[in-house]
């Protein structure tokens, strides 16, 4: 092979190999085959080329390492215990076992230098470019000429599975589009997938499909040879205005006499027998289990004195800039440390013209540029929709590889990329991304919301269009189960506001909302501005529901609806009230803030002796029932899609009245 057969290298990388595949066998449960091809990869990256700090795993200027095959997740865990970080070999030895940090797929916020979530491939290709935007994005605010004090590389390991997926090719396409060329991936070329060779299914030629997405291709031939492996990274770290992809081939199960280059080493433990012969392979004691040769923690020591002395230098050039840039120091601290102020909340927009009507997109269009000069790390935007979705920012530049200081991105049609793209920048920290497209299509975002969720980011997103009420476009355009799909997903904060003011505070929540992602509804249609004067405040939003409009005493029956349907509840209860009828009218924009309040709140909004209740949402009745309880009417869209006519016509036929309301409540 090369100079890696040879001294402590070698037994480094064989280290990092096997005890992948002793944690993998106890477990009886893991991938050892990535971790075995792999560990060249891993070991140079940690050892010899990456800025980290294991005794500082959030240091500001480190590089990012993303495994996308998260898969190989032992592949992290071992360089990490040998790296220095706070990962045990008791935590290798409960790698897939309740209540360790070393859990089948990596997860953030759980395993000290893990730097995302990953496992669903294709996840971590995006969140890598995401960490590359938030990246060129901060350095082209704070960087001064000789303070590059963001200077980072993002590194990433994906497969082919992560290659094959869609999100992939949409990330790609955007990160080779905007020149992102602090991003180098290496592809795990193994030939090898579950079912078998990767022929079965794919044959694309990868160097011409990224060469045609304007990515720099590079190739090692044998990931165990470092020397070539290490010219390939440097060459990719001098390469300008192109992200880099270097395809390093690799042997899945490398040294597995009778296992490696088969599916079968892709997701099972080698097996007691053969991994005593993969030891032996290698040279080593069979018998030995979980050993760590002393020369190479003697080795790995020198990573810990090295990234103190990274952090050490990138300090004392921080400590001139605060000197030089005392402004801009103290705004790069605060923002990076997650306090973006609160001088924004000044700045919110009052809606005060009540009667006037005004839709809630246009409404969010108003917020983000009341908002936007308080808030300078602010970004985002749409999947090609944004004179739609109202989400560009004026005044502002475009982010791209010709202005890393805009801040208003173009996804392009790439929804799903989109969402895997932010949650990598909000990872990356330091920024507050948002993206936007219409509620029907955050079915392509979904993997990547429920990823945010898991991970406790806070992306924003955006979704106008919210109803049949958007009208012609018709029932492909329409979303019907969309309100129900995203409040499945646990750790989601759906709000759906039902005017301009609520809309101000579903923004203001949002952005007051930490460890969360975001989503906000929005209409497409006008909606009036409900007068505050005589009903209830709109910063009630932030308890999820909240008396609108209330009766002189006990109710007789309680209107709940969210979004553009609480006007109709509204117009519902004075006629009802014409009837003689006692009626309660609950603005219900968010199922999950309603959950945090105290049960106290919550019966004073649902007093449970009433037990005529009502809930008027254009979509599916699923999850109602909750609220409603059994004696209760949904007035909801089920078991049908919408249908192309004007919105207004379609509420009418779909039965969202005043008359067909009264009608079926009596």
């Amino acid at each position: 092979m090369s100079d890696v057969e040879n001294g402590i290298e070698l037994k480094s990388i064989n280290t990092i190999r096997l005890l992948a595949v002793d944690a993998i066998q106890k477990a009886n449960s893991g991938h050892p085959g990535m971790p075995m091809g792999c560990a060249p990869i891993g070991y140079l990256l940690y050892k010899k080329i990456m800025k980290h700090n294991p005794k500082n795993p959030n240091w500001i200027g480190r590089d990012r390492f993303v495994l996308s095959a998260g898969h190989g997740s032992m592949l992290l865990y071992a360089l990490l215990y040998l790296s220095g970080y706070k990962v045990s070999m008791d935590d290798l030895k409960n790698f897939r076992q309740w209540g360790s940090i070393t859990p089948g797929h990596p997860e953030y916020g759980l395993t000290p230098g893990v730097e995302t979530t990953t496992g669903p491939l294709g996840q971590g290709f995006s969140n890598a470019v995401g960490m590359a935007v938030a990246s060129k994005f901060l350095a082209s605010k704070f960087n001064k000429e000789n303070y590059n004090i963001i200077n980072n590389t993002i590194f990433a390991i994906a497969g082919d599975g992560d290659l094959m997926e869609g999100i992939t090719q949409e990330a790609a396409s955007f990160a080779g589009h905007n020149g992102l060329d602090n991003l180098i991936i290496f592809y795990d070329n193994n030939h090898i997938t579950i079912e078998g060779k990767t022929s079965l299914a794919y044959s694309d030629d990868v160097q011409k499909r990224f060469e045609s997405l304007h990515w720099n291709v590079l190739h090692v031939n044998d990931v165990n040879n470092l020397g070539e492996l290490e010219t390939a990274i440097k060459e990719a770290q001098y390469e300008k205005n192109k992200p880099t992809l270097i395809i390093t081939n690799t042997v899945i199960g490398f040294g597995s006499p009778n296992k490696h280059n088969t599916s079968g080493v892709h997701g099972s433990p080698l097996g007691e027998e053969e991994v005593k012969q993969t030891k032996q392979n290698f040279g080593w004691d069979p018998e030995k289990k979980f050993y760590v040769p002393e020369e190479v923690y003697n080795h790995f020591n020198e990573v810990k004195a090295k990234g103190e002395e990274f952090e050490n230098k990138w300090n004392e050039l921080f400590e001139k800039y605060k000197t030089e840039f005392p402004n801009d120091a103290e705004l790069f601290n605060k923002v990076m440390n997650g306090d973006f102020s609160s001088d924004w909340i000044s700045k919110l927009p009052e809606f005060k013209n009540y009667g006037e009507v005004i839709a809630t997109r246009a409404a969010s269009g108003k917020v983000i540029n009341a908002i936007k000069d308080s808030l300078p790390t602010l970004i985002g935007g749409s999947a090609d929709l944004a004179p739609s979705t109202n989400t560009l920012m004026q005044d502002e530049d475009a982010f791209g590889k010709d202005s890393f200081n805009g801040r208003n991105m173009h996804f392009g049609i790439r929804e799903h990329g989109m969402a895997g793209i932010l949650n990598g920048m909000a990872l990356f920290g330091g920024v507050i991304p948002y993206g936007a497209t219409f509620l029907v299509f955050s079915d392509y975002l979904r993997p990547s919301i429920r990823l945010a969720a898991i991970s406790k980011i806070r992306p924003i997103y955006i979704f106008t269009h919210d109803s049949i009420g958007l009208g012609e476009d018709g029932p492909t355009h329409q979303p019907i189960e969309h309100f129900a799909a995203l409040r499945s997903i646990p750790g989601l904060i759906v709000i759906r506001p039902a005017d301009a003011n609520e809309t101000v505070y579903a923004w203001k929540t949002a952005l007051e909302t930490k460890d969360q992602p975001v989503a906000i509804l929005l209409t497409r249609q006008k909606l009036p501005i409900l007068d505050r004067t005589k009903y209830a405040g709109a910063e009630n939003l932030s308890k999820g529901a909240y008396i609108f409009k209330d009766s002189n005493s006990l109710p007789d029956i309680i209107i709940m609806a969210t979004g553009s349907e609480v006007s109709i509840a509204l117009k519902t209860s004075e006629k009802l009230e014409a009837q003689g009828k006692c009626v309660r009218v609950v603005s219900f924009p968010s199922w999950e803030l309603f959950e945090m309040q105290s049960d106290e709140y919550k019966n004073s909004v649902l007093p449970k002796e009433v037990k005529k209740r009502v809930s008027i949402e254009a979509g599916v009745s699923q999850g109602w029932e909750k609220y409603i309880g059994d004696e209760g009417i949904s007035v909801a869209i089920d078991g049908k899609y919408g249908a192309s006519a004007p919105g207004k016509t379609v509420f009418e036929k779909y039965g969202f009245t005043v008359e067909k309301i009264i009608e079926k409540i009596m």
